[in-house]
């Protein structure tokens, strides 16, 4: 009997981060780089507000969101493109632009949707080197040939921590062909403080070859109800707009982003606490003889060379004592694991228990 045979994809399945250690809920996450203190409380009275409407379809093209977005960052809301997460971005884009054998190229500590997303479309990824976990531009433009099509990066860069100042990001752009899109994802701008930096947003805004992503999962803390978007040249959105699916993200979701953005004081208390418990807990490693670099995100990648116990003993250990971090092995990154800042109990838990292990 011949049966229905789906395409044969090539590529890695995106593994989540745990919810559930044996079967048991997890005390504290600090796996996903989610949110310390979680979403405004008036996002979530919106949210229960628009939940007794939902019989109602949401606005397919968001336009409320896109223009409260233009607004704040004095944006045009018709170049601005609404995605279930920044992840359904990258889809539509290796979607959009990419054919079998094309090549993309990704930093080779960076996030693994971009090589997962470019692979079911049929392309070829190419590993950008880095140093000393930092991107290098000169490795990048090494990696291109004439089938390059796309290249992809985040900065801050997850799951390392680091940036990419904004001379080099510059230089990067203008190095590469025309017709190569650059990507860069912003999911972690919010929390960086340094001169030398600046967000993809505000360098390439009027680019007509960049596409620039971010989320509301992080730092607005509705990773649960997946909104993210896009800003990029008038005619890429537009084909980008033409596979997107209908209805894409919910009512409450679109409602619930609207008043996140608005609420400027919750936003600056995520980042003072995330930014005085980086520098907590990078203080800590270094005293416990951890390995692990300045992150501008809400999280720090740590290596266990220098300590008794590997990364998967401590995993082990501190996930029995109800705290799970994040496991680097589909990154290969050896002996490390990538730790989430909390909320004060959260982090304070953490760390005392470490202590106890190491």
């Amino acid at each position: 009997m011949n049966l229905p045979k789906p395409n044969k994809i090539n590529a890695e399945k995106y593994v989540a981060g745990l919810s559930l250690y044996k079967r048991k809920a997890v005390k504290i996450k600090l796996s996903a780089n989610e949110s310390a203190l979680g979403p405004s409380p008036k996002a979530i009275k919106e949210y229960n507000k628009e939940s007794k409407n939902l019989k109602r379809y949401p606005d397919s093209e968001g336009r409320l969101l896109r223009k409260v977005l233009a607004n704040k960052f004095k944006l045009d809301p018709k170049r601005i493109i609404l995605g279930s997460g920044s992840d359904q971005i990258f889809e539509l884009i290796c979607k959009s632009f990419l054919n079998k054998n094309d090549e993309v190229i990704v930093p080779e500590f960076s996030f693994i949707i971009y090589r997962i997303y470019s692979k079911i479309y049929g392309a070829k990824i190419k590993y950008a080197k880095e140093k000393n976990f930092k991107i290098s531009i000169d490795n990048i433009l090494s990696k291109v040939t004439k089938k390059t099509k796309i290249v992809f990066l985040a900065n801050p860069n997850n799951p390392t921590g680091t940036i990419i100042g904004k001379k080099e990001l510059l230089r990067l752009r203008k190095k590469l062909r025309s017709n190569i899109l650059l990507v860069v994802d912003d999911a972690y701008f919010e929390y960086v403080k340094d001169k030398n930096y600046l967000s993809g947003m505000k360098l390439f805004s009027n680019s007509n070859n960049v596409i620039i992503t971010r989320t509301f999962s992080k730092i607005y803390g509705l990773a649960g109800l997946r909104v993210g978007w896009g800003y990029g040249p008038k005619k890429l959105i537009y084909a980008l707009n033409k596979v997107k699916p209908p209805f894409n993200i919910n009512r409450a979701a679109l409602f619930a982003a609207v008043e996140s953005i608005k609420d400027i004081k919750w936003l600056s208390k995520e980042i003072k606490h995330v930014n005085k418990w980086t520098k907590i807990f990078y203080n800590n490693f270094k005293s416990l003889g951890i390995e692990t670099n300045s992150s501008y995100g809400n999280f720090l990648l740590i290596n266990f060379d220098k300590v008794k116990g590997s990364a998967k003993k401590i995993f082990l250990k501190l996930a029995k004592n109800g705290i799970l971090v994040r496991k680097m092995d589909v990154y290969n990154i050896k002996n490390s694991l990538r730790v989430t800042v909390g909320n004060n109990l959260e982090n304070k838990k953490f760390i005392s228990t470490l202590r106890k292990i190491i």
